[in-house]
């Protein structure tokens, strides 16, 4: 006889609450929130996002439903001043953290967190308090940290999140201008994944081939599948940093091209997804025939329009001339300067308004004992304030 399969023990409680600002969401936070869903029938998962912070709570709280679809997530302004010694802001935090809440999910009936102040929580709303790994023993990484330097806690940062956290550098140019070239070069360079350009493999497969007139709706396709392929490639690449050959505003170029004009959807999806730096390689070098190109008397005017839409755009351009050796080297200083600094996300409000003397003794004495077991780099206090 085979042997039967365990009992998978039924959840103790009915409704479990995970609050935190989730600015951004990281490994912690899903182990929290993986352990609420183990124990609980149900879990909301509360964003409680400030109109100090420069990511939104929206979409924070998509990222949580992509990498937990079984909890319901939900987002909320909390601009309450963070005060653990106040009952006021007690109370107003409450308030904020009630008006989420589903009622047909019944009351909440237990509070997961890691710090102390869940143990008031869960006093407050009737409730149980699972503390979920103290002090971060088993998952040492907090919001704070990973602001400061997402690339040294990149293992801690879920895929969509990563994306976000990527510096995007965009290879554009006309044809036979050696945007391929310089493109797989980087990122072989940098040892990041290559992101062709979909429009060349679209030329070589659409029906009809080269000789056969262009629609509107073509470009379209490719500019969503290269924005696509783009994203996937952020979702996966082990540094904060990609290189890409081509974008969308390229497409609306090369729409424009064919068709006579600008496409507002294509230029609505660019607007969308700006990279943070355009690469232009230049039109000095000699034209070269592969078979699909067929712009060779357009080729410097194509070189223009780039030059004057990039000199338009909000985004920092170059445009790289000479041998491939000295491309690269201009490249490489250029992407060395803005892989440095990370993307910029303003504090926090408990960072920006708030002290560690606003803290309640017994709060105090506990986050003060987690930072000594958590190590002398922990700040645990701030991580307390940052996630009530």
């Amino acid at each position: 006889m085979s042997a039967q399969p365990a009992a998978v023990p039924a959840p103790r409680y009915r409704h479990g609450l995970v609050i935190g600002k989730f600015y951004p969401p990281h490994a912690g936070h899903l182990s929290l929130i993986r352990q609420a869903l183990a124990c609980c029938e149900r879990v909301t998962v509360e964003v409680l996002a400030s109109s100090a912070e420069s990511v939104s709570g929206e979409l924070r709280a998509d990222w949580l439903r992509v990498c937990l679809p079984s909890a319901r997530v939900v987002t909320g302004v909390d601009d309450e001043p963070v005060d653990y010694a106040s009952p006021t802001a007690w109370q107003a935090h409450t308030a904020v953290m009630l008006s989420l809440l589903d009622p047909a999910d019944g009351p909440v009936d237990a509070v997961a967190t890691s710090d102390s102040y869940g143990a008031e929580l869960a006093s407050r709303l009737g409730a149980s308090w699972l503390q979920v790994d103290p002090g971060r023993q088993a998952l040492p990484v907090s919001g704070r940290r990973i602001r400061s330097d997402p690339a040294r806690y990149w293992w801690a940062l879920p895929a969509p999140v990563r994306a976000w956290f990527v510096r995007r550098v965009a290879v554009v140019g006309a044809e036979s201008t050696g945007t391929t070239t310089l493109a797989r070069a980087l990122s072989d360079h940098y040892r990041l994944p290559q992101v062709p350009e979909f429009g060349r493999q679209w030329s070589r497969q659409r029906p009809g081939g080269l000789d056969a007139a262009w629609a509107s709706v073509e470009f379209d396709l490719v500019a969503r599948v290269q924005a696509q392929w783009e994203d996937e490639a952020a979702a996966l690449t082990a540094r904060p940093l990609l290189i890409t050959d081509t974008d969308v505003l390229a497409t609306s170029l090369w729409h424009e091209r064919y068709m006579g004009s600008r496409s507002a959807s294509v230029e609505a999806l660019a607007a969308s997804r700006r990279p943070d730096l355009y690469l232009l390689t230049g039109d000095e070098i000699p034209f070269v025939q592969d078979g699909l190109r067929d712009g060779e008397h357009i080729r410097h005017d194509m070189q223009e329009s780039f030059r004057r839409t990039l000199a338009a755009g909000p985004v920092p351009w170059v445009e790289l001339q000479g041998s491939h050796e000295e491309r690269m080297a201009e490249a490489i200083a250029l992407i060395d300067e803005l892989a440095a600094e990370p993307r910029p996300m303003s504090p926090p409000l408990s960072e920006a308004h708030v002290g560690a003397s606003t803290m309640s003794d017994g709060l105090r004495v506990g986050a003060e004992r987690e930072k000594t077991a958590a190590g002398p780099h922990d700040d645990v206090l701030t991580d307390a304030l940052e996630e009530c």
